[in-house]
């Protein structure tokens, strides 16, 4: 089988939070960048996003300005139809199994046959999707973290019909932007949201439960488990609606009632408190 393993040009559809930091990723290891999305001024908002980052990171002096330069040139707008000619194409549109049907559909007539179809999905199965994407052979799960490029772990994540050069290929492009690509299987959450998305439910049901306020229950985590950042702040750095999705995948697909999200999620996400993207989740953040 051939595949298109010489990447200068990536197509990244979906410019959310994590689609805008994969483009910044991929331009910053001075890859071309497309970045499309259907909804409406999301690229524009995602590029001037970005632009915010570059300068956050050269203002720490975690980056060079004439890196950050060239980050700026390598990124630009698309449409569907400019994905034609990409090497590679990174998909991270929601987490919605129909959404990204209907896109694969749209792709499998333009991209090439040899290029590469990588989907940044954080809970779906890899085997699914690749299914639906007219190439299995050549589909493969690049689960990438927020935020994308300061944030060294890429799970690389091998479907069932996923073949051999396509999963060292994508370990190799990991490496070459800067990450640590590790091989996981395809399966409910992968390995890091099947280990985190219960800790985060039952932060939540220890808040709910009165035993104690989110900064305490952070700070116990952080300074008796080591852990970097507590389970609450980092639901809302996640986003909760998306924890919520995940969870609500974990427990369709694995059957254990130890995946069922708590009530207390479902009510912030209705009532549009998501964490630090809406400016109120588990804390405040300013806008």
């Amino acid at each position: 089988m051939n595949i298109r393993t010489t990447v200068r040009t990536v197509g990244v559809v979906g410019t959310g939070t994590m689609g805008s930091g994969i483009a910044q990723t991929f331009a910053q290891a001075g890859r071309a960048v497309l970045m499309y999305d259907a909804l409406p001024g999301a690229v524009d908002k995602a590029l001037a996003g970005i632009a915010k980052s570059l300068d956050k990171l050269v203002e720490k002096q975690k980056l060079a300005a004439d890196v950050a330069g060239a980050t700026r040139k390598n990124l630009r707008s698309a449409s569907l139809g400019d994905l034609a000619g990409v090497d590679l194409l990174v998909e991270a549109v929601f987490e919605d199994v129909a959404v990204k049907r209907a896109l694969y559909g749209e792709l499998a007539k333009l991209l090439a046959p040899d290029v590469v179809l990588a989907s940044n999905t954080s809970s779906i199965s890899i085997s699914e999707l690749a299914a639906a994407s007219g190439r299995p052979a050549q589909f493969i799960g690049m689960h990438f973290f927020n935020p994308v490029p300061l944030m060294k772990l890429v799970e690389v994540v091998v479907g069932l019909q996923t073949a051999e050069p396509v999963v060292e290929f994508t370990m190799n492009l990991s490496r070459e932007l800067g990450k640590t690509p590790l091989r996981v299987k395809d399966h409910p959450g992968f390995v890091s949201n099947r280990v985190l998305m219960p800790l985060i439910n039952e932060a939540i049901a220890c808040l709910a439960d009165g035993v104690a306020d989110a900064a305490t229950i952070d700070e116990v985590m952080k300074l008796g488990m080591a852990h970097t950042m507590g389970p609450l702040a980092t639901a809302d750095l996640i986003g909760l609606d998306v924890c919520l999705n995940i969870m609500e995948v974990l427990h369709r697909d694995l059957g254990l009632d130890k995946y069922a999200p708590h009530p207390s999620l479902r009510t912030m996400v209705r009532a549009g408190q998501l964490g630090r993207k809406s400016g109120k989740g588990f804390f405040s953040y300013g806008q």
